[in-house]
């Protein structure tokens, strides 16, 4: 039984046409898998579905009745509901408060809520996920808040689940915890849109496959006997290289030192005796579920953030908490967000390929900017790094995931005199962070470059595959304390996993094992 159709969807931005003729089907009780790059079109076809935008041709119908456009109420009261990537919960109100937000009326004059929690309970159990109501959700994990954001969907009476990047900040056991819980909620006739990058799991949880490219399906194909190689190809139209290790050459000299650094902070943004040594020639990947403590380590590293115990030296001096000086001193900043932190959306590229080094005398003379000489330095940029958007006074918010880690990595990496300069250290936090496959493997080809040119790299990232690929040595961090930096071959993805959920984290700490002499 066919339970979703879309047909002939359009949509345009201008003269960009994000989706074009776009037809699909969804069956009852199918897990079907939508791929593609960043700007394929996957995010526009499913904000349409549920109702953020009115599509310019084409129409969707539901249980074979018409959906009204441009209308989430109508797409929630069809059945369909959506598991955004960034979690859309309040921390500070219990899973019942979260579930019940927004499904009672404003008019009534009391809430049912010994109703409710019988009702929550009642999906809670017939769909395999266990939750205690009355928990607040900030004492909850990743995984538990993935479980609460599903069902809120489930309880609010979804047929059709979108599930946008689900596994992205999920350890391995969570992962497939997930995949346990769609077997049963596929058994149980519920239909699933799963978005992810991750090919290994497309695989591993679908029926069917749709591939976009450049606002078009470009492939469908059943999910069994297809390969990872078949479906990169579709996405980008060529055949992609999986990434591969490349184990680090010589080890040089100490770059970076943190001696038992404190840094206050709630309970998930704090530094709680964290001591690491960072060589030049080696990357070091720290592996964690997000929230234990990452971002203030990156904000440290990159000098938005002090210590307020412990000692840090770079180059075998006290690290100033200064961006402008960590800039000059050749540390390379690629932040978690690219959107808000990474660049500048409304300035223009040319504008934010130089906005780090402004200060200096090759983009300024006086208090006047040197226009010329910092569009031609963009150019270089732009060239060098293959970043595509629409010329150097395009904003920056208008380019794609991928070309925006491009422009940023470009202007971390490339001298003002248009050399490729190799830093001292380069804290990468979440690098390829929603990337499609052919960016991801990109940015990771210069980060390895930049370490066989003698830097010293810090990979800060969720992803266990990333973790694994890049690391000379890998660490995990879980509550604010950071494990031993061991070589990369002395774990495993399940030893990982467990490290990162807390079992067994605390093991070592301090210990910089595997350091060379």
């Amino acid at each position: 039984m066919t339970v979703l159709r879309l047909q002939g969807i359009t949509k345009r931005f201008g003269t960009l046409v994000a989706n074009d003729a776009i037809s699909l089907t969804l069956d009852r009780g199918e897990v079907l898998a939508l791929l593609g790059e960043n700007g394929a079109g996957k995010s526009t076809l499913m904000s349409i579905l549920f109702g953020h935008y009115r599509a310019d041709e084409g129409d969707i119908e539901v249980f074979g009745a018409p959906l009204a456009p441009g209308n989430p109420k109508a797409a929630l009261a069809a059945g369909i509901g959506m598991v955004h990537q960034h979690f859309t919960l309040a921390d500070n109100l219990t899973v019942l408060d979260n579930v019940m937000m927004g499904s009672e009326s404003l008019w009534q004059p009391f809430t049912r809520r010994s109703e409710a929690r019988t009702k929550l309970l009642d999906v809670a159990k017939r769909f395999g996920l266990p939750v205690a109501p009355e928990s607040k959700v900030g004492t909850l994990s990743v995984g538990e808040r993935q479980r609460v954001e599903i069902l809120k969907a489930l309880y609010r009476g979804a047929r059709i689940l979108i599930l946008d990047e689900p596994t992205a900040v999920l350890t391995p056991q969570e992962s497939e915890a997930l995949f346990d819980t769609l077997a049963q909620m596929v058994a149980q006739g519920l239909s699933i849109i799963f978005i992810s990058h991750k090919l290994s799991e497309v695989l591993r949880v679908s029926h069917r496959i749709a591939v976009l490219r450049g606002g078009k399906l470009v492939a469908e194909m059943p999910a069994a006997g297809a390969t990872q190689a078949q479906l990169a190809n579709a996405m980008v139209g060529h055949a992609v290289k999986p990434p591969e290790r490349h184990p680090a050459g010589r080890i040089g000299e100490s770059v970076c030192v943190l001696r038992d650094v404190q840094s206050g902070g709630d309970a998930r943004d704090a530094l709680r005796g964290v001591s690491l040594t960072l060589h030049a020639g080696e990357i070091v990947a720290v592996a964690g579920v997000s929230g234990n403590g990452q971002v203030a380590l990156a904000e440290l590293l990159c000098g938005t953030r002090r210590a307020s115990a412990g000692t840090v030296e770079l180059m075998g001096q006290a690290l100033r908490a200064s961006p402008a000086v960590l800039v000059e001193q050749g540390v390379a900043r690629i932040p978690e967000d690219r959107h808000t932190v990474g660049v500048i959306g409304d300035l223009p590229l040319w504008e934010n390929a130089v906005s780090e080094r402004l200060r200096g005398p090759a983009f300024r003379r006086g208090p006047l900017v040197r226009r010329a000489a910092a569009r031609v330095q963009a150019q270089r940029i732009v060239k060098a790094f293959d970043v595509r958007g629409g010329g150097l006074d395009a904003t920056a918010r208008s380019l794609s995931g991928g070309n925006m880690q491009k422009l940023i990595l470009g202007r971390a990496l490339l001298a003002p005199d248009g050399a490729v300069a190799t830093p001292r250290l380069i804290v990468a936090h979440q690098p390829t962070w929603g990337l499609d496959i052919g960016a991801v493997a990109y940015v990771q080809q210069q980060l390895v470059a930049a370490r066989d040119a003698g830097a010293a790299v810090l990979v800060i990232s969720d992803d266990l595959d990333e973790v694994m690929v890049l690391g000379d040595r890998i660490a995990v961090m879980h509550g604010g304390m950071l494990g031993d930096a061991r070589p990369a071959d002395a774990w495993t993805r399940e030893s990982i996993g467990l490290a990162m959920a807390g079992v067994h984290a605390e093991a070592g700490m301090h210990s910089d094992a595997g350091l060379p002499a």
